[in-house]
């Protein structure tokens, strides 16, 4: 039988035997190897950015949009790009996103600029955005009851892991080698990938998909995008009040006035008020939407997709604070920071691999929910973990935990929301509900590396009042150094003994804030685990046997 006959997702091709793949754990595998490449780099560059911060002279700001940027651009495609695989074929928009993906990765390792490099970072999440959709599509189309929720399961646990990993793949090729070699080893995983999926993933498409809708995609991504700068750029322009001027073609706001950060959360704000009225209008009248609100009608998917959001809000923004504070106050350099946070990896693979086991007594629903309980009580012992006086090694502990938590909730989550969608649908369902997660991280790095930079101005200052001999206009200097630095320059201030209680200062500082910043994440995990309740009960049936049966038997 041939891969490469085309199929249509809603199971109405005449020929049964042409919708699915000879060996369908086979064309997962393909899959997974892809996407492991996406998330892996989506992780290791937290890793790596103190290494870029000097090597390229990045600031804070830069930082962060070198983090977020990836989220923002991935998340804004995500839609229009589940629409397309439906249209034109899963597997076609996976390879081209490979491609994508790849020459975002050789122009990020070969950038010499903070501008170049954010710019290659949103060339990567444009090809990432191709493989997440088409590859969740696929899978929702190629697996059927319990098998799906193996499916997803081995999908969970892979992200997951891959997730976890990153930073120890980043942190050995930075120290070991360079930090752009953290870019460059795609290109070999991207061809493994590329020959396996061709080799065996059946092309699957929907027939009927209308035009995409431009207008959506453009409320959508400017939307976001304005309410990410807003958040990013908030310390730079002021929250309110202006403390630097903003000049973009006839905009000119200066400083003294208002700040240019509300006023892009409100024109954000309004243009996805203006998606949702705009994308109801286009549902009544027959037009393909980018936004399918019908489907949130379906209570599982309506909250799930919550759930996603707000769980995603403190899951990687806490990823983003911690190899920052690992690097510049605990001392260590990127290879112990890697393998430090590679204990994730323990947790995650461990919750992935059994998370179907454990749905199958308890439920989907319930894995979901074991899982955000752990990952608070992971975040809440990182949170205690931040600490001057104990070694950071104590953060192995809740690191796994963390991970188990990890596993367990993202094994099961798109199996839940998936759950009642119908599969002619599953591209752009599952475009969206990878939407909110990228969303979620995305704000996750914003609203945490705000929470996390202005506390350290703010306990900075406070601390320095009290060093002597040291005038208001050189502490402001030194506040605005480790700020904007991300936590670098205290490195380099420990190279001069004279700055000995600046240092202890600055430790202090950052250290109290990182703190809060996981008391605010696990804030966020614990409001998506009340959303949880809001969904349906699972069918519980334990079929665990026939599960491990049918995966013997490769079907």
């Amino acid at each position: 039988m041939s891969t490469d006959t085309a199929v249509s997702s809603d199971g109405a091709n005449p020929d049964s035997a042409t919708a699915r793949p000879a060996h369908p754990w086979l064309a997962l595998t393909a899959l997974l190897i892809g996407l492991s490449m996406i998330v892996i780099d989506g992780s290791l560059v937290n890793v790596l950015l103190p290494t870029m911060v000097d090597d390229l002279g990045l600031t804070q700001t830069d930082a962060q949009w070198v983090n977020s940027i990836y989220s923002l651009v991935f998340a804004s495609l995500l839609i229009t790009v589940g629409l397309l695989s439906d249209k034109y074929g899963r597997r076609l928009l996976f390879v081209l996103g490979i491609v994508v993906f790849i020459i975002g990765s050789i122009m990020s390792g070969s950038s010499q600029s903070s501008d170049f490099l954010i710019t290659a970072r949103a060339v990567q999440a444009v090809g990432a955005s191709m493989l997440l959709p088409s590859s969740i599509a696929v899978i929702n189309v190629l697996f059927t009851g319990k098998n799906r929720a193996v499916a997803f399961g081995l999908w969970g646990a892979v992200f997951g892991g891959a997730a976890a990993l990153g930073p120890l793949l980043g942190g050995w090729l930075a120290e070991d080698f360079t930090w752009r070699w953290a870019f460059y080893v795609n290109v070999p995983i991207a061809i493994i990938s590329v020959i396996l999926v061709m080799r065996t993933v059946p092309e699957t498409k929907v027939s009927g998909v209308g035009k995409i809708d431009i207008v959506g995609v453009l409320l959508s991504s400017f939307g976001l995008a304005l309410i990410v700068f807003g958040l990013i750029e908030g310390q730079q322009y002021g929250w309110w009040k202006a403390i630097a001027g903003f000049e973009l073609g006839p905009i000119n706001l200066e400083a003294g006035g208002i700040s240019v950060v509300p006023v892009a959360f409100l024109l954000g704000a309004l243009l996805l008020i203006a998606l949702v009225v705009f994308e109801a209008h286009r549902g009544k009248t027959d037009k393909t939407p980018l936004v399918d609100l019908e489907l949130f009608k379906i209570r599982r998917y309506g909250f799930g997709n919550i759930v996603a959001l707000v769980v995603s809000l403190g899951e990687f923004g806490i990823l983003f604070v911690l190899p920052l504070w690992l690097q510049s106050v605990a001392g260590l350099d990127p290879l112990t920071t890697g393998a430090l946070i590679a204990f994730l990896a323990i947790g995650t693979l461990t919750a992935g691999g059994s998370a179907r086991h454990v749905s199958a007594r308890f439920g989907s629903t319930q894995v979901v929910r074991i899982g955000m309980v752990l990952e608070i009580v992971g975040i809440l012992g990182i949170g205690w973990s931040f600490s001057v006086d104990r070694s950071p090694w104590w953060m192995a502990i809740p690191l796994v935990v963390y991970g188990l938590g990890v596993g367990f909730a993202s094994a099961q989550l798109t199996n839940v929301v998936l759950a009642d969608v119908p599969p002619a649908k599953s591209g752009q369902a599952s475009a969206m509900t990878s939407t909110f997660r990228q969303v979620g991280s995305a704000l996750g790095a914003a609203v945490l590396g705000a929470v996390l930079f202005t506390g350290l101005a703010t306990g900075l200052s406070n601390e320095l009042e009290d060093v002597p001999g040291l005038s208001a206009s050189e502490s402001s200097e030194i506040v605005d150094s480790v700020k904007t630095s991300a936590g670098q320059s205290i490195v380099k201030m420990e190279e001069n003994p004279s700055l000995a209680l600046v240092v202890t200062d600055s430790k202090d500082a950052y250290t109290e804030s990182a703190r809060i910043t996981a008391l605010v994440a696990a804030i966020f995990v614990f409001f998506g685990l009340l959303v949880s309740f809001g969904l349906p009960k699972d069918s519980v049936e334990d079929d665990t046997a026939s599960i491990d049966d049918d995966i013997a038997a490769g079907v």
